[in-house]
This record gives C-alpha cells, structure tokens and sequence, in this order.
C-alpha cells in the first residue's frame, strides 16, 4: 500500500471500483469507475433517474452495492454502517434542528461524539467564522434566510472534519438569484477547509460553477467525465453536448475528411471544421454548434474561413427572426431556417445598435469560425 500522504493515494483518494447496483433486477447504477483526488470537489450530473443519487447514498452508506467496490483513502467502505464512516452528508432540506439554534446545530455532532467543552466551543466559533454566520449563532432556523440555513447546515457538516463531504442538490431549496450568489460562496468554503466532496445536482450550470471535475450520468452510466470546461467544449456525445448548457444539434454526412479539415453537409449549410474527424465520407454525423459562438447580423458578412468565399453557404446561413428574448446582457434570437429547423443564437449586447436592432419578421444572416463546431458521430 502506498504511505499515507504519497502522491498516488492522493489521486485516488476515493476510488469507485465497478460498481453495480440493481433495485428489484433494475439497474440503477451501471459498471462505474472513478478515482476522485483530495481535495476535489466532483460533480455527479445528470436528470432526475439517472442514478447519481444512489451512487452517492452508496458512498454514504445507506445503499449497498450489489458488486463492486467503494474505498476511502485506502480503506474498503464494504460493511461499514454510515455512523462509522469518516465522512458527512448534507442534505438538500439541510435538516436542522428547528428547536435549537445555529451554534446548537453546528455543536450537536460534536457533542455526541464526547469531545470536550471547550474544544466545542472552540470548532464551533470557527465553524460560525468560516461561514460568516458568527452574529447569528444564538438564532433558530426560522429566524434565518435560506442561504444562511444553508451555511449552517455545510458547518455542522464540516464540523467535524469529515475525509469527505456529500453533499445531495445543496442549493436546491433556494430561489434562483439566492443560489446563484452561493454557488461560488459554497465553493470557496469547500476549498478553503480542503475536504474532498462528492456533490449532486441536475443543475449544469451549479456544477459548472462549484465543480473541479464533472461526471456526466444517463441510465446509470458515466457518459464523460473531466472539467468542467472540457466538457462544455468537447462533449464526447449528444446528449452530453445537450445537457451541458444550449446548443444546435444539427445533422448531416461527412462529405470531405482530411487531415487539417473536414467538411459537412447539412440541409440549410456545409459546415467546414478546421479539423479532420473519426470517420470515412458518407458517414452520418452531427454538428453541435453553442448559441454565443455565432454572429447575426442583418446583412451577409463575408465568410469567416477564407477558404470558403466562393461558397456563401459555408459556415453561415440566412433565416427570418422567429423569437427573440432580451436578457439585460445578451439576446437570444431564433432563426428559422429554409428546412424548419430553428438555430439558437446568442449576441451580446456591447452596442448601443446592432443585432439588438433587429425584430421578429426580420431576415438576418448568421455565421460561425471554423473552429467553432464540434463535429459527433452517430
């Protein structure tokens, strides 16, 4: 076994070995792997039912695995009941105790577990101090926001300086503003104390914000699994491509494939990729293209690609404004295409005119660089 604090057991502080769970003969939890590293905070992603929140009641304890198996710092977790394993769960209801206040709440682990007085007190006003909440302590729950009962409920968590953190839709409970403000707040705590946490939630943009790392799930499996940037610009799949954040999925077939490019034929466009891909001419693909990668205007722009100006349906197309919603910062255009297909676009608003002048029933003309498309295969 590797000494304690090697580098090796450092990045394979928890490892998920194979791990298979079945309810009733249904999978729920599909052959997952992954070594999670100290310190990292790793987000499980994916719909409602794709098996991140049995994977972490797994972790916690209070599911077995049907095969596979689940190690912390080198320490087989099979067997072990929750109340013995050295880590903590956050729930997304936070579960504080109403009759007692913020120290009580934060102190009441501390306390089962016999430590002295004083060094309650102790862990406890820095707990309170940590998470700014120190002027609050002798208040109950009820008497708190929702971002404060939150706060609370991640010190008593990290009280009792947990190897690991769960943490199960953490900022669910708020309204969208207020989890907003602490997506980046919680994190900052998280890596300040410097435990390694497992998180749950459905919502992309939280695990974007708060994630070192990002698993994407669907039907108990692993999709992709990496940062949180290479996985919003490298999707391996279309559904990752498509429940990381907006996208246009449009299809087509490989016409041309070399080294330095590729080039893709779609109903309303040829995509030309400064790329080459996986794959042969004639194969059937799809062209993942974000919304703030395209420009709109209301004239035709040269192409973007200079190898393309004879050819005026390379890398941009024309359309009629279907829709459009502004949003303070940026607008959101829809452009219906000859085909039907609507193509999502988002311009931002750094100009008193310009793409913001345009209104629905305009046509308008949008175009994208070469390297902005993500080229997947059926």
């Amino acid at each position: 076994m590797s000494p304690p604090d090697s580098p090796e057991l450092a990045s394979q502080f928890l490892q998920i070995r194979n791990v298979v769970k079945r309810f009733n003969g249904q999978l729920a939890v599909d052959d997952v792997s992954v070594d999670i590293a100290k310190g990292e905070i790793f987000a499980l992603l994916g719909p409602s039912g794709c098996g991140k929140t049995t994977l972490l009641r797994m972790l916690a304890g209070f599911e077995t695995p049907t095969s596979g198996s689940i190690t912390l710092a080198g320490r087989d977790l099979a067997g072990l009941p929750p109340y013995e394993r050295p880590l903590n769960m956050m729930f997304q209801s936070y579960a504080l105790f109403p009759h007692l206040t913020a120290w009580d709440n934060i102190a009441f682990g501390l306390r089962r577990s016999a430590m002295p007085r004083a060094q309650v007190a102790e862990r406890v006003a820095a707990m309170l101090k940590l998470v700014q909440l120190t002027k609050f302590a002798s208040r109950k729950p009820h008497q708190l926001s929702g971002g404060q009962q939150q706060r609370v409920a991640l010190a008593r968590s990290l009280a009792k300086k947990p190897q690991l953190l769960l943490l199960d839709e953490p900022l669910g409970a708020l309204d969208k503003k207020l989890r907003e403000q602490t997506q980046i707040e919680l994190a900052n705590i998280i890596d300040e104390v410097g435990v390694t946490c497992v998180m749950v939630t459905h919502d992309q943009e939280e695990a974007m914000t708060m994630a070192t790392r990002i698993a994407v799930m669907s039907e108990g499996r692993f999709l992709q699994i990496g940062a949180p940037g290479e996985v919003y610009e490298a999707p391996n799949s279309r559904f990752v491509a498509d429940f990381i954040g907006n996208v246009n999925l449009m299809h087509g077939t490989l016409i041309e494939n070399a080294v330095d490019h590729a080039v893709i034929e779609c109903a309303d466009c040829i995509h030309r990729v400064e790329r080459g891909v996986v794959g042969s001419d004639g194969m059937a693909v799809t062209v993942a293209l974000r919304p703030e990668k395209i420009q709109i205007s209301r004239d035709a722009a040269p192409p973007l690609d200079p190898h393309t100006h004879t050819q005026p349906n390379v890398n941009r197309v024309r359309g009629t404004v279907k829709d459009m919603a502004y949003f303070g910062s940026f607008t959101v255009f829809h452009l219906q295409l000859g085909s039907g297909f609507v193509l999502k676009v988002s311009a931002g608003n750094t100009e008193p005119q310009g793409a913001q002048a345009l209104t629905r029933g305009d046509e308008a003309w949008a175009s994208w660089s070469s390297t902005a498309q993500i080229v997947l295969g059926e």
